[in-house]
Parts: structure tokens; C-alpha cells; sequence
């Protein structure tokens, strides 16, 4: 555990889009499942996510199926996933939905990853972000695109503690696999 003198334990919420969906006709929004694209990005995005050791303790998922699955491809790419609970607040959900979401994390989890649906998770990242590394918050001010990934760190004792511009937006990146 990482800490820093009356900080807390350094803590990451990784918010992960859902990956690439299709729009079949008369599929329910909620029901659209991922495009052939989407599933070799959710894939990468499980792969990325390894390799930068950004693997969460705990995951919480929207209940769409788009979101859904980009969970199920990304979470098969590590050895042991992390316990996920889908929660239908966060679809459609906008900022103080998904805080309250966030807030819910028990303290002895210090790495949280989301997997929802924008616009609430790019406005999130921007409501809780007071700085970014490099160029982090102007790319995502441009776009945050399908498959993007946003780390935000912080020290806090606990979830509820992180308020806006608290966190510092460590990393984005955009994962995307190759066409087979």
C-alpha cells in the first residue's frame, strides 16, 4: 500500500468506457451488443489495463449489454478478475449518480475501475480531475472516445473523501485491437 505522510493510501478510480457497440434495428438501447470492432477493443482494453497494472480491486458495470461485455472480454485477459457488481445506476448515469456509485467503494478497496457510458463518465473524469499529467485533460476535453481509459489518483482514507478536483489525471489512453 502506498502512502504519503497524512494522505492515505494512494487510491485510483479507472474509468473505462464501454467498448464499440452495433445498433442493431429494433434493439433496445440498453440490449445493443458490441461490433466486431468493439470486441477486439474491450479485449485490448483488458490487455492495457494488465500491462500498465491499473488491475482493479473491485469492479462495478452497467447493466447494458455493451458494457457488459466490454467487462466479461477485458476482465478475461487477467489471471483472477476482481469481484464486478453491475449496477443499473450506472447507465444513463450523469455526475452525482456515478459519485454516489464511487462513494459507496469500501475503504479497502484502492483501485476501483467503472465501466458505464458517456457523457457521465468523461464529465466525471473532468468534475474530479484538478490537474493531469502531460497533455491528459485537454485530449480528453477533445474526445472520450469508445474504449478509453482514464486513471485519476489521489490520496484519501476513503471513496467518500474524493471531491471535485481532487484527483489527478495520471493517465488516457485509448486501446484498440487489431483487425483479425
Amino acid at each position: 500500500m502506498s502512502t504519503r505522510a497524512g494522505g492515505g493510501p494512494l487510491r485510483r478510480l479507472v474509468v473505462l468506457r464501454h467498448a464499440k457497440s452495433a445498433r442493431p434495428e429494433g434493439v433496445a438501447d440498453h440490449d445493443r451488443p458490441l461490433a466486431p470492432r468493439g470486441r477486439r477493443d474491450a479485449t485490448a482494453a483488458g490487455r492495457a489495463l494488465a500491462e500498465a497494472d491499473w488491475l482493479p480491486d473491485l469492479a462495478v458495470c452497467s447493466t447494458a449489454l455493451r458494457a457488459r461485455r466490454t467487462w466479461d472480454l477485458a476482465s478475461a485477459q487477467w489471471g483472477t478478475p476482481p469481484p464486478v457488481r453491475h449496477d443499473p445506476r450506472l447507465y444513463a448515469a450523469d455526475v452525482p449518480a456515478l459519485l454516489e456509485v464511487v462513494r459507496e467503494t469500501p475503504s479497502e478497496v484502492e483501485t476501483l475501475l467503472l465501466i458505464g457510458h458517456n457523457p457521465g463518465l468523461e464529465e466525471l473524469v473532468l468534475h474530479l480531475a484538478g490537474d493531469g499529467l502531460d497533455d491528459t485533460l485537454d485530449r480528453l476535453r477533445v474526445k472520450f472516445p469508445t474504449s478509453a481509459i482514464a486513471v485519476l489518483a489521489w490520496h484519501g482514507t476513503g471513496w467518500r473523501a474524493l471531491t471535485p478536483g481532487a484527483a489527478l489525471l495520471a493517465a488516457l489512453t485509448v486501446p484498440r485491437g487489431a483487425k483479425g
